[in-house]
């Protein structure tokens, strides 16, 4: 079974939880006799194609952005000769690119679309798109939506009835380098039990509600990522006269692990829809780790269960946040029983194996159905 992955990005070229995800479906589904390939823009095409563990990448040149939007003029081409190959395709929304260039090539294989996110920001345009985007949606053979919480509290999802199945993002703990080799390094530079948080610098992060709630604390913070707001979270920072507060950078695997293993829990404390999941909220639990968020109705109250695996906060307030990093900076054993809440239901609900098997299913399924 040969599956086409369709996103606007993917690795090497950039870091960030989708494009995570994607490879985690690539790894787990290809225990199931499943091949997969992905398409996706890039600003160098050298080399066009990337041969990686999991998948072979094709990379389109990118031509231009618009509100994050990713343009290509050669992907069209290249979607088209891939198309040739593929028996299932498999969306990664949202894309608008992806919605016309489905259209304009009228692809006759069975499709999927996973469903990311809502369009929350870009309002004027997402009111522009939203024909195309309905179109789309109700043209794809099933959508897949990442939480039940995401499912519910979405308008757009629950419009679509039926067609909607939920299947949780999921981790191959295998996957991931060891950190026995980074982790005397790791320590010596970061230190030890401080509060976590690993992501791409977006607007939709929220770290500055972060920023302000570490001011005056005792304990410190580890911001692992790069992104468009560095500079401006940098200079947050320095207002602030934060000391407590430690900027990485992007970081190799084996140091992201370390990290992981030495903090006190991991943080995320974005209060917007377009945090979807927070893939960075699984290796938390994947390593035994409590999580600290706020509720917003997105899948991040899906991995992060108050009381269970971590503390879940009031959206948009550095009180409440800071309040929560206070409770596991002073009670350590609270820390460890909801470090390991969240490895057990880490284990029960959001194993790559599971998810594979999810996926797996799904694509034979609508293969069976095209006869």
């Amino acid at each position: 079974m040969r599956v086409l992955h369709v996103y606007r990005s993917y690795f090497p070229e950039t870091q960030g939880g989708l494009e995570e995800t994607i490879r985690q479906i690539c790894l787990n589904t290809a225990a199931h006799g499943v091949e997969s390939r992905v398409l996706c823009t890039s600003k160098t095409i050298e080399p066009r194609v990337v041969r990686r563990d999991e998948t072979v990448v094709y990379r389109s040149r990118r031509t231009g952005e618009i509100a994050s939007c990713s343009l290509s003029i050669e992907a069209f081409a290249m979607f088209r000769r891939l198309l040739r190959w593929a028996d299932v395709v498999h969306y990664h929304f949202p894309w608008p690119l992806a919605d016309v260039m489905h259209f304009s090539a009228r692809v006759g294989v069975p499709t999927v679309t996973t469903y990311h996110s809502d369009v929350v920001r870009q309002r004027v345009l997402g009111w522009v798109y939203y024909p195309l985007m309905m179109r789309f949606l109700r043209s794809v053979d099933r959508i897949v939506c990442t939480s039940p919480n995401y499912l519910a509290s979405s308008r757009v999802l629950k419009g679509l009835g039926d067609r909607v199945t939920v299947v949780p993002i999921g981790l191959d703990e295998g996957s991931y380098p060891s950190a026995n080799g980074a982790l005397a390094e790791a320590h010596a530079k970061y230190g030890s039990e401080f509060f976590l948080f690993i992501g791409v610098l977006r607007y939709y992060k929220c770290l500055h509600i972060l920023l302000q709630a570490m001011q005056g604390a005792s304990y410190r913070a580890v911001i692992v990522g790069s992104g468009p707001l560095e500079g401006e979270l940098r200079n947050q920072c320095r207002r602030l006269g934060l000391s407590n507060v430690t900027f990485t950078g992007h970081l190799p695997d084996p140091t992201k692990v370390s990290l992981l293993k030495q903090c006190r829990a991991v943080v995320a404390p974005s209060y917007l829809r377009a945090e979807a999941f927070g893939v960075a909220l699984l290796e938390g639990a994947m390593a035994g780790k409590p999580l600290i968020t706020a509720e917003v109705g997105s899948g991040t109250s899906h991995v992060n269960v108050h009381g269970e695996t971590g503390l879940v906060v009031e959206p948009q307030s550095p009180t409440a946040f800071r309040e929560a990093m206070e409770t596991l900076h002073s009670n350590p054993g609270l820390a460890q029983k909801l470090g390991t809440g969240a490895r057990d239901r880490f284990e029960r609900l959001f194993s790559g194996r599971l998810m594979g098997e999810r996926y797996a299913d799904i694509y034979a399924s609508l293969l069976r159905n095209r006869g």
